[in-house]
């Protein structure tokens, strides 16, 4: 069973125990939601295991309905997921992929990222997150990395535009740091890093971020983001277009040699 439909279990078990236990007390979601902090739809999509139990919801609810530490003990079972649900069967084939290629011109990409840039990036979610979440998604960022000094290597490269590499996410020293990390990922046999500038007069990266994967059996794959989650590119036409567009970029953008002089202008001027 995948963590994500692992979670997910836990947190329909964990809304079906606490709608019982409601019920059983003879209280409504509303008046539920009034003593923990929440909206009666809250309350709703909590009980329906749509979204974790936030805040002091366990510990107030348990002893409200008379739950006797039944809640406290389903509460335990939940864990901030690692990663997104809809972006684990990503990760699942990142960490064995023997080539991935990324362009981003957002921020600078997880698995580029220091542990203090990562949380900078997490506490800019909007709705905020909670602590513990923040947490687990930094260690999970971290974690993802490890594919970088997997054996045998894989072949990993980054187009990363220009604004990338100067928004101080986290103040100035969080991003000195950051172009400190890239320079030394970027020395690393098997990665090569280019930025592209943003005077160019051309590009061929305007309909947005991608990642581009090879499995061990030569399958190739595309993953794009979006504002509310992502999907795979696997089928021709569009799937060709994505690695044709990506090889263009490469040609758009600063070398590799160019490129880590570039950074280091930038780390210097922080």
């Amino acid at each position: 069973m995948h963590s994500g439909e692992q979670n997910s279990g836990n947190l329909e078990m964990f809304g079906s125990l606490l709608r019982f236990f409601r019920e059983r007390a003879g209280m409504t979601q509303e008046k539920l939601g009034g003593y923990v902090g929440y909206s009666k739809s809250q309350v709703a999509m909590v009980e329906r295991g749509e979204r974790p139990p936030k805040g002091k919801l366990v510990e107030i609810a348990d002893e409200a309905l008379g739950a006797q530490g039944a809640l406290l003990a389903a509460g335990r079972k939940l864990r901030a997921n690692r990663f997104p649900s809809w972006f684990e069967d990503y990760a699942e084939l990142e960490a064995k992929a023997v080539a991935i290629y990324m362009y981003a011109n957002h921020v600078i990409p997880g698995m580029l990222q220091t542990e203090s840039y990562a949380r900078a990036i997490f506490n800019c979610h909007c709705p905020p997150s909670e602590d513990e979440e923040v947490e687990a998604r930094v260690a999970a960022r971290l974690d993802r990395q490890q594919v970088l000094h997997r054996k045998p290597a894989p072949l990993v490269g980054f187009v990363l535009e220009e604004h990338t590499l100067t928004r101080p996410l986290g103040g100035r020293q969080v991003l000195k740091e950051q172009l400190g990390h890239v320079l030394d990922v970027g020395g690393r046999r098997n990665v090569e890093i280019q930025v592209m500038p943003h005077n160019r007069n051309t590009h061929a990266g305007l309909n947005g971020p991608m990642i581009l994967l090879e499995t061990a059996e030569r399958d190739r794959v595309a993953y794009v983001e979006g504002p509310s989650g992502g999907y795979f590119v696997r089928q021709h036409p569009d799937l060709g277009d994505l690695f044709a567009r990506y090889g263009i970029l490469r040609a758009q953008a600063l070398n590799p040699e160019e490129s880590a002089k570039w950074i280091e202008q930038v780390a210097q001027a922080q």
